[in-house]
C-alpha cells in the first residue's frame, strides 16, 4: 500500500511527442496544463493537453510529424505515466499578448476499437477465454495489446462458432457473459469483474499521503480528490477510512435518484474513473476519482459509466 511515508513534494512532469520512427521531443521542461480523462467504460479515453510559448518551428514540427504522446507526472518519489495515446489534433493559438500555445488532443485506442474486425472460426469445445483472446488479437494489430483478463473459463461451445464482426463487440459479449467490464487503458485492453479489481496492492489514501478534503458518497460513486497520484488506475483500488466519507444526503424531491453505493466495510473501493489534471507553473495538481465498494456494481445513475456502448464510430 502507499503509506504516510511516500513524501508528495517536488512535483515532476515529463511530455514526449514522438513518431513510429523512434524520434520525438521532450516537452516537459515548458509550461503543461493537461486534463485526462480515463473510466471503466469502452469508448476510447482522452486528454487535453496544452504546451506554452513553444518555438514556432517546434511547433510545426509537432504538428507534421508526430503521432504518438506519452504524458507522465507526479512527484520525484513517485512518478508514472498517466497518459499515453495517438495524437489526433494539434492546435496553434495565442492566450495573449505574450504567451502561445499548442493544444494537444490526445485518444486512447480509438483506432483499435473503431476499426478491428473480427473474422475467425472456433471449433467445438472454444470457451469464453478463446474469444476474448480472437478479439485481442484483432485490437492488437491495430495497435492494443493484451491486457489483464480474470478467470473467465466457463462451459465450453457445443459446436463451432463463427465470429465475424468488431473485435469492440466480441469483447462487449465475453464481458457480459462473465460480469466483467472491458476497457482501454494506456494502450492495454483490459477486463476486470464487475465484483473484482486489477492485481496489485491498494493505494491508501489520507491525509498524510495526499487526500484533500473529504471523500463523498453520491448516486454516481464514492467521489475522492487527492494530490496526483499516477498509481490510481482505472479497475485498480483505493483504501480509505469510512468515517472520512461524507454520507449521502436524500433528495425529497419527486422522481429523484436515491440510490447511492453501499460502503465497504473494509474501506476497500475499486476505482470507476480517474481524471488527472495539472498546471506545471499553477496550482492544479490533482487526481479526481469515482469509486464504488469491491462488491458492488457501477450505480445505474453513473453518468462516466453510462456513456457509449453502441456499434457506431466512437
Amino acid at each position: 500500500m502507499t503509506t504516510s511515508q511516500d513524501r508528495l513534494y517536488l512535483r515532476k512532469c515529463s511530455l514526449i511527442v514522438g513518431s513510429g520512427s523512434g524520434s520525438g521531443l521532450e516537452l516537459g521542461d515548458l509550461r503543461i496544463t493537461f486534463q485526462t480523462h480515463k473510466a471503466d467504460y469502452e469508448t476510447p479515453n482522452s486528454a487535453d493537453i496544452r504546451v506554452y510559448n513553444l518555438a514556432e518551428e517546434t511547433a510545426l514540427r509537432v504538428q507534421r510529424e508526430f503521432t504518438r504522446v506519452v504524458l507522465q507526472a507526479g512527484y520525484e518519489s513517485m512518478f508514472g505515466t498517466i497518459f499515453s495515446g495517438a495524437l489526433r489534433q494539434a492546435r496553434s493559438g495565442r492566450e495573449n499578448g505574450v504567451d502561445t500555445y499548442l493544444d494537444l488532443l490526445v485518444s486512447d485506442g480509438d483506432r483499435a476499437y473503431n476499426f478491428a474486425v473480427v473474422n475467425r472460426t472456433l471449433a467445438a469445445g472454444a470457451t469464453v477465454a478463446d474469444q476474448v483472446g480472437v478479439a485481442q488479437g484483432a485490437l492488437a494489430e491495430l495497435g492494443v495489446a493484451a491486457g489483464y483478463v480474470p478467470d473467465v473459463a466457463a462451459q465450453a461451445l457445443p459446436r463451432g462458432k463463427t465470429m465475424y464482426g468488431m473485435a469492440r463487440k466480441y469483447m462487449r459479449d465475453a464481458a457480459d457473459a462473465t460480469g466483467s467490464s472491458w476497457s482501454i487503458q494506456d494502450g492495454v485492453a483490459q477486463m476486470v469483474p464487475l465484483g473484482g479489481y486489477l492485481p496489485g496492492e491498494a493505494v491508501a489514501l489520507t491525509a498524510e499521503s495526499g487526500l484533500i478534503g473529504q471523500p463523498e458518497q453520491t448516486n454516481e460513486g464514492i467521489k475522492v480528490r487527492s494530490l496526483l497520484n499516477p498509481r490510481l488506475r482505472v479497475g485498480g483500488r483505493i483504501k480509505l477510512d469510512n468515517r472520512s466519507i461524507l454520507r449521502f444526503r436524500t433528495d425529497l424531491k419527486v422522481g429523484a435518484f436515491n440510490k447511492a453505493p453501499r460502503l465497504d466495510e473494509d474501506g476497500f473501493y475499486r476505482i470507476l474513473a480517474v481524471e488527472f489534471k495539472g498546471d506545471t507553473r499553477g496550482k492544479d495538481w490533482y487526481s479526481d476519482l469515482i469509486c464504488v465498494g469491491i462488491d458492488d456494481s457501477a450505480p445505474i445513475g453513473s453518468k462516466l459509466i453510462d456513456r457509449g456502448r453502441g456499434d457506431g464510430p466512437a
